[in-house]
């Protein structure tokens, strides 16, 4: 697991010359790092990187349904109406969507504090449906892939191995899973 920085992108190489996150990774003797799904730049928290490739294939595949929680704070004007709409589902320009889960963290002001989870992987879906309701995303972290959860005390732009119960967990959620590669096994 690597806790991403807000400025890194997730990529090899970059033509720009911007930092990538394969770049903090450590080095490997054998192989390569595949990631496990991406984040954007302006989005920092738990990214999964495996050298499984058909691991990687299976915990991104869209049959899987992986939950993925965040922290997200939000600018706007925030009301129950606006909740319940990105509870119950708003059409975007690539179709309908929800948030699977959505709690307020008790914040109030300008800044207001949720935990939203999804189970797709669409791209920038979460500031998508924000932004749907004419309210800016000022900082997303991704908090919860599946059954892991980033760890406070793992820095910023830092990564660690996953515990044999962190691994063991990730086996058996893409043993559930309804892709056709988890059928045949």
């Amino acid at each position: 697991m690597y806790r991403k920085r807000v400025g890194e992108i997730v990529t090899r190489k970059d033509p720009q010359g911007r930092p990538t996150v394969f770049q903090r990774l450590p080095k490997l003797s054998a192989g390569r790092w595949v990631a496990v799904g991406r984040l954007d730049l302006n989005t920092s928290g738990l990214m999964l990187f495996t050298t499984d490739g058909e691991l990687a294939r299976r915990l991104m595949h869209p049959s899987s349904q992986i939950e993925r929680e965040y922290a997200v704070r939000v600018i706007g004007d925030i009301n129950d109406d606006t909740l319940r709409k990105l509870r119950e589902g708003i059409e975007l320009d690539d179709g309908f969507a929800a948030f699977d889960s959505l709690v307020d963290q008790g914040s109030e002001g300008a800044n207001r504090w949720f935990h939203v989870t999804v189970s797709e992987g669409r791209n920038r879906i979460v500031r998508r449906l924000w932004e749907a309701m004419d309210c800016q995303v000022s900082r997303l972290i991704r908090v919860r892939f599946g059954p892991i959860t980033l760890p406070n005390n793992l820095a910023s732009g830092r990564s660690r191995p996953l515990d044999k119960r962190e691994l063991q967990a990730l086996h058996q959620l893409v043993a559930k899973s309804t892709s056709p590669a988890a059928k045949n096994d």
